[in-house]
């Protein structure tokens, strides 16, 4: 499957190279709450003046998504009418906050119309939504439903999740996100977009499209454990990965660069450090890098956001740093970008994302040269 188009609204902004920028700098998205007693978080900048969100969560979810949606379109150079489906993922949107009663495949078909895209579909996977709505979009194409899905994830920083994540104890005490870290406690949430064109490879060459990347394998499984706590072997993380690298025809020893899921609890980076031990064992050279410290946790948005990042790492040949990581867990035997950015060498990488109720998704990526497009004309 070739990404013929990308797009994203982050804590950071929204320009592709210029956020890039950023996080190859350290630069984070989160601030502080306005003092009334909410952690810290990654808002975006169309915030009421207190810093909190404003209008209807439905109203700005279906904004946001029209608005980064029509990003990637203008990055693929296609009109939204070529484009066969929107598949579109978030953790269940504005349900827990907005009055008005909406599905949300009602908000996706919203978009759909906004954009002038015919058909849409609606993935509701956790945390793990946008990268489940990718890996949608890559089976309509390869079963011959489709020629070009727009495929993206979205979420909002509601006050019905702050407070269910409260309940949890999930959230960082120490105002930061640490991934990986000996003495991480916890993760911050934030809210963002992001979309991705995919288009198979014969309708690409047909309107002469510029080329990305590929989406080389994609697996997914359900370990099953709960509602919400992760199976701390990383088994069900690593059956995502295996299938992702066996639908690729790629061995674990090809994959350069990793974009962890990251979220910087104490059980979500065991069971990922342990599925990294399992698969790549303590020899891989693949390096680790993770965005959440920069965007917050985007819910629902976080897999797409992290797809795009990883082709942009596999673009530029490097990763941006932890910037709050300072002591690795022993666990994690695969180099870390914590005290800075790290160059690697190689073309493929992976996307690990875990979500509650054990949805755990595995994105593999191919990077293409920049300004390729398909048939040879640069």
């Amino acid at each position: 499957m070739c990404i013929t188009g990308m797009g994203w609204t982050t804590a950071l902004g929204d320009g592709l190279d210029e956020v890039w920028q950023q996080l190859t700098s350290g630069r984070v998205g989160i601030r502080e709450s306005a003092g009334d007693g909410r952690p810290p978080a990654a808002l975006l900048t169309d915030g009421g003046p207190d810093g909190a969100p404003s209008g209807p969560p439905s109203e700005r979810q279906v904004s946001l998504a029209v608005t980064t949606a029509s990003a990637a379109l203008r990055d693929a150079d296609c009109p939204a009418g070529d484009v066969d489906t929107l598949v579109l993922g978030s953790s269940l949107g504005p349900h827990l906050d907005d009055a008005a009663e909406t599905s949300p495949h009602t908000l996706t078909s919203t978009v759909a119309e906004q954009l002038g895209v015919a058909r849409s579909a609606s993935v509701s996977t956790a945390c793990s939504s946008g990268a489940d709505a990718v890996l949608a979009g890559a089976a309509l194409l390869t079963g011959g439903e489709a020629e070009r899905c727009l495929c993206g994830g979205i979420d909002l920083l509601t006050e019905g999740k702050l407070l269910g994540h409260r309940a949890l104890g999930t959230l960082s005490a120490s105002g930061a996100v640490r991934p990986f870290d000996t003495d991480r406690d916890g993760t911050l949430f934030g809210e963002g977009a992001g979309f991705l064109l995919l288009e198979t490879r014969a309708a690409a060459r047909a309107r002469g499209a510029r080329i990305l990347g590929e989406l080389r394998g994609w697996g997914a499984s359900n370990d099953g454990t709960g509602p919400t706590a992760p199976d701390e072997t990383g088994a069900g993380a690593v059956l995502a990965v295996r299938r992702a690298l066996a639908r690729a025809g790629a061995d674990a020893r090809d994959i350069a660069v990793i974009n962890a899921h990251g979220t910087g609890t104490r059980a979500n980076d065991t069971a990922e450090a342990a599925c990294y031990g399992t698969v790549f064992g303590k020899e891989s050279e693949a390096v680790v890098f993770a965005t959440k410290p920069a965007f917050g946790h985007t819910l629902g948005a976080t897999g797409a956001l992290e797809a795009i990042a990883l082709l942009l790492a596999l673009r530029h040949g490097s990763v941006p740093p932890l910037p709050h990581t300072r002591t690795v867990m022993p666990e994690l035997a695969l180099p870390l970008a914590a005290d800075g950015p790290r160059e690697f060498t190689g073309s493929l990488g992976i996307s690990l994302t875990l979500g509650f109720g054990g949805f755990n998704t595995c994105l593999l990526l191919a990077a293409d040269e920049p300004r390729t497009t398909v048939g040879g004309a640069a």
